[in-house]
């Protein structure tokens, strides 16, 4: 039986449409400022706070100790921030199938919605901004009744820290005053996802097949279920919710 009170989804991939322009933003930032890192490595660690992957990729390339990392990586992440944010600025942004109707439904059931991501908070706000579910959210970036998610989290509030980590998830719970983990369900579209929800312990850990990664990429890391995209999310919580409804009456 699931008591699902806090829905955590994935942003890019997940609930917002990407067809690889992601990843191909970080290859030409990288490929211009002399940074080797192929595709399917980059696709890889989608998911990972963008700065500390091209931290990795430059201790991977020169090592930390060399008098240039600190120098590479900004001009590394300047480059990959202004091509990212032009993109999210100048082309369309698409909500995944079925993502709109789950935030719907889940609303109807007062379960909060919070999205979470490794991007950073000034292109989230593009990208939300965009999608028009910048409603209601306040300075804090949390919701109420009548917004259509609950609260918009990134590495920027954590100090910099996401997945494969808790951290995103951990504040989430916070936020809202949720102190049993098995009352959280997260879904993305990546490993790094996967473990995040395994760090934090959650109550259902899944993931769809429809974003960065195939079936066969996901299901050799531990989840409850893969999706063919979000909005079966719903799918594992009607019985679950049916279950406790009855046990309330």
């Amino acid at each position: 039986m699931h008591d699902i009170k806090l829905v955590i989804l994935d942003m890019a991939g997940t609930t917002v449409q990407d067809n690889r322009e992601v990843e191909e933003c970080f290859y030409q930032a990288a490929a211009r400022t002399g940074l080797k890192a192929d595709r399917q490595r980059i696709n890889a660690m989608h998911g990972v706070p963008k700065r500390i992957v091209i931290e990795t990729f430059w201790k991977e390339a020169i090592g930390e100790d060399h008098p240039d990392f600190s120098a590479n990586v900004e001009q590394t992440f300047a480059v990959f921030r202004e091509m990212l944010e032009e993109h999210y600025r100048t082309q369309p942004v698409v909500p995944t199938e079925g993502a709109l109707a789950l935030f719907v439904w889940l609303k109807a059931r007062g379960i909060k919605i919070a999205l979470n991501t490794g991007f950073y908070r000034e292109v989230v706000n593009i990208i939300l901004n965009r999608l028009g579910w910048d409603k209601g959210l306040d300075e804090h970036y949390i919701g109420h009744r009548n917004s259509v998610i609950d609260l918009s989290l990134t590495p920027t509030e954590t100090g910099g820290k996401g997945r494969p980590g808790p951290d995103l998830v951990l504040r989430s719970m916070e936020i809202f005053g949720i102190t049993d983990p098995k009352q959280v369900a997260k879904v993305g579209d990546t490993p790094s996802d996967l473990l995040e929800g395994k760090a934090a312990g959650i109550g259902l850990n899944l993931a769809v097949v429809n974003g960065s990664h195939t079936r066969e990429e996901l299901e050799i890391y531990e989840n409850d279920g893969l999706l063919n995209n979000v909005g079966e999310l719903r799918n594992y919580l009607d019985t679950g919710l049916e279950l406790v409804l009855e046990e309330e009456e």
